[in-house]
Formats: structure tokens, sequence, C-alpha cells
């Protein structure tokens, strides 16, 4: 007779093996290539804008358009990698968004810009979720906060790598080579996953894929573990709606909780993407140069990684919630004390460090509480559905950043301006708290366990 083993308790149990740290190495290196894709607009708009003597005005819509496909990709992409598979979508997703920002380096106007842009942008909407969820799917729950946090740390890192690019590939090149770099490494990318990163093993069990499949990755895993006469299993959910990803995020005990996670995450991406794709020039208007607004950019970008470790350890340490919240009011105060520095650019840099620093680490973090608060039916759903609406915050972003601008708000006044959504997601986080407490969410464990 077979006996069931529970796979959620079996990878709680068993430390970290080689394969899954290659597994979140690989999903590191791909939200690092994210990040440099969905940066770039914001380093070649100040030259598009010179080049073809466009208004700032003309460019929101370019700046908005990844962002609006962003969003539709990450809704889609979702319930086809909870049918699918998390590998097959991304290797869909890595091909997809290589290809058009490749052709969106030939783009001669503004209207084929946007149109290659968004589409790239709706296979750019599949790839981080699918490498947070793939994460969450071989990571031990005591250290899940982080590991999401570490991989996602890699869309700041990308991001100002990005900028470090820029400020030397532009002045010697063009924008259009930029382009051509952020098309060439997903598509790297892409012969990787297929060839070297194996299907999430949650998506394996749940959907009984053949007994050897599931025992060769349980070997690599934890090769001292005897598979014989041995099963794997999941908690069986209490929900109905468990062959409907979408059903269960929006039903009853979850909606709320979903609500709250995407009203947190667009807020975070609206303030995180305005700083990201106008910064440059905001910095530029303020009296920096344009390689030096490049560079303070790449800074701010740069305090993210440290950030999503630093969120990460509060989250698993302290309490995910609670962690958060207070990463998000450090930031809070950066950004309404960075108009005392004036024009200095080390003082004005350092400071736009340490706000992309609690910043960017606190919205990595929404990604990892995302994906502990969803069953791993769903998991994909949620996650994506979060990244999907977050994305209108970011499309808010690309228009408030040029209205602001175009308003001649100056840098300190805009960033006083987004202490307001930051102050609305520090509220949200504090209500979910209250609301899914550990022992409800424990109690539902229960429950689905006993159905």
């Amino acid at each position: 007779m077979q006996q069931q083993v529970d796979l959620r308790e079996f990878l709680d149990e068993n430390r970290i093996s080689p394969l899954q740290k290659f597994i979140i190495f690989i999903c590191l290196m791909i939200v690092v290539v994210d990040g440099i894709d969905i940066s770039i607009m914001g380093f070649v708009a100040p030259v598009i804008k010179n080049e073809w003597g466009i208004t700032t005005t003309a460019l929101a819509p370019v700046m908005s358009a990844a962002l609006v496909g962003l969003a539709l990709g990450a809704v889609i992409s979702g319930p086809l990698a909870d049918k699918f598979g998390r590998k097959k979508l991304l290797i869909v997703n890595l091909i997809g968004f290589g290809f058009f920002t490749l052709i969106a380096a030939v783009s001669t106007n503004v209207t084929e810009l946007m149109i290659f842009r968004f589409i790239a942008g709706l296979f750019m909407g599949g790839v981080m979720p699918q490498a947070v969820t793939l994460t969450t799917d071989y990571s031990p729950m005591r250290v899940n906060a982080r590991m999401v946090t570490l991989i996602l740390s890699g869309f700041t890192f990308g991001a100002a790598l990005g900028g470090f690019l820029a400020a030397w590939v532009i002045p010697h090149y063009n924008w259009h080579a930029m382009m051509i770099i952020g098309g060439i490494l997903p598509l790297i990318l892409a012969v990787i996953v297929a060839f070297k990163l194996p299907e999430s093993i949650g998506f394996k069990v749940l959907k009984q894929h053949p007994k050897a499949e599931i025992d060769a990755i349980i070997q690599k895993i934890a090769p001292d573990f005897d598979t014989t006469n041995k099963v794997f299993v999941l908690p069986k959910p209490k929900t109905k709606s468990v062959d409907n990803p979408v059903k269960t995020i929006i039903s009853p005990f979850y909606f709320l909780g979903s609500f709250l996670l995407w009203w947190t995450y667009a807020s975070g991406l609206f303030v995180v993407y305005l700083l990201g794709s106008w910064l440059p020039m905001m910095s530029n208007e303020f009296g920096f140069s344009i390689s030096e607004a490049s560079m303070i950019t790449a800074i701010y970008q740069l305090g993210g990684p440290i950030g999503c470790y630093a969120c990460g350890y509060l989250m698993d340490k302290i309490n995910a919630h609670i962690g958060l919240v207070i990463c998000y009011l450090i930031a809070i105060v950066f950004m309404i004390f960075i108009g005392e520095v004036g024009h200095n650019f080390y003082v004005y840099s350092a400071m736009c460090f340490f706000v992309g620093m609690w910043m960017n680490g606190a919205n990595s973090g929404v990604n990892g509480l995302s994906s502990a608060f969803y069953p791993v039916f769903a998991r994909a759903t949620g996650n994506s559905w979060m990244h999907g609406i977050g994305r209108l915050g970011a499309v808010a972003s690309a228009f408030a950043g040029a209205y602001f601008l175009n308003q001649g708000w100056s840098a300190s006044k805009i960033f006083l301006v987004l202490c307001v959504p930051a102050a609305g997601m520090v509220m949200a986080l504090l209500l979910m708290k209250m609301i899914y407490s550990p022992q409800r969410m424990q109690q539902r464990a229960l429950d689905d366990a006993k159905a």
C-alpha cells in the first residue's frame, strides 16, 4: 500500500538543495532581465524626445504602452499557467517579449514604438508572476518571503543595470542599441529555461503527472529519500473551485484579501514606476545633466536589492504585514525630506538610494505576501491577477508623471505627493493583518486538509 506524503511538509522539513538554488537563481536572472527591459523607456525617453522633436505629453502613451500590455498579459497568463504549467508560460513569454523588444529597436515614429512596446508588454506581464510562483512552489515556507524578495530584488538590480548601461551605451552608440540588448537577453534565457529548468513540483503533483517524473525531481531535492511505495499529495482544498482558480481568488474568503493586495500593489507600482520612468527627466529638469540623471536613477534602483533582502528578513522574523508597514514608513520619511537636500548630486543620489531601497523592497515583499496567501492550485492566478491589476497603477504613473512635469512641479513636490499613495498602502496592510490573522489562516488550512 502506498504511503501519502504531504509535499509542502516535505519541502519545509528538508534543506534547500542545489536544484532549488538553481531554480531560484534562474528566476532571479529572469527578473533581472525583466527589470532591464521594463526600465529601458525611462532611459531612452529624453534621447527620443530630442531626436524626434516630440513633447513630454506625446511620450506618455509610449511610456504606458508596455505597462498596459503588462497588466493584460499578467491577468491572462495566470490562469493559463495554473492550467498548462509555469515553465511553458515562462518560455512563451520570454520569447515573445524578447522578439518584440528587438522589433521596437527599428521603430521610426511614436506609433510604431507604442505598438511594439504594448505587444512586448503582453508577454512581459507573465514573466515575473510565474517566476514568483515557481520560487514559492520550490521554497520552504520558513524562508519563502526571503526567497521571493531575493528574486524580486533582481528587478531593481536590472533597472539599475539598465541605468548604468544607458549612461555608457547611449552616448557611444544610440538608443536603438539599448533596445537590442533588452531583446537578446530574454531569448537567451528562454533557451536555458527550456532545457534546464524543471516544471513546478507542486503543479506536477496537483495535475497527477507520472510518478516517475515527480520522483526524479524529489531525488534531486533529497537524494537519500526513498520514494518507493510513496506518493506525494497536496492538502485537498475545501473550496469547490479547485478547477477554476479565478473563482477561488474572488471567493468570499479570499476576495477582501485579494482586493487589499491589489490596492497595495497598484499603489506601490504607481510610486516606483513613476520614479523609475520619470526620475531621469525629473532630475534633468531639476538641473542635472542627462548622464547625471541616468546615474541618479540607477542609484535609486540599486537600493532595491538591499531593500528586498531587508524587507524579506523583517517579514520572516517579525510578521509579513508589519515588516512591510515598517519598510513603507521608512520610505515615506525619506520622500518627505528629500526636498531639503538641494542640488547636491551626491546627497540627492543618496536620498534617492534610500527611497528606492525601502519602497522597492517593500513592493517586492508584497509578492511574498501574495504567494503565501493563496493555495497552490490558485497561486499563479492570484499572483498574476495582483500583477495585472496592480499594473493599472503603473499605467496611471506614466500619465501622472507627464502631468506633474508639464505643470512645472519640482522633484521635491512630486516626492511629497507620492507620500499619499504610500500612506494608503500602510492602511491596507494593517487592515489585511487584522482580518486575516494567523489563527484564521491556520484554521483555513486545517479545514482544507480535512475536506
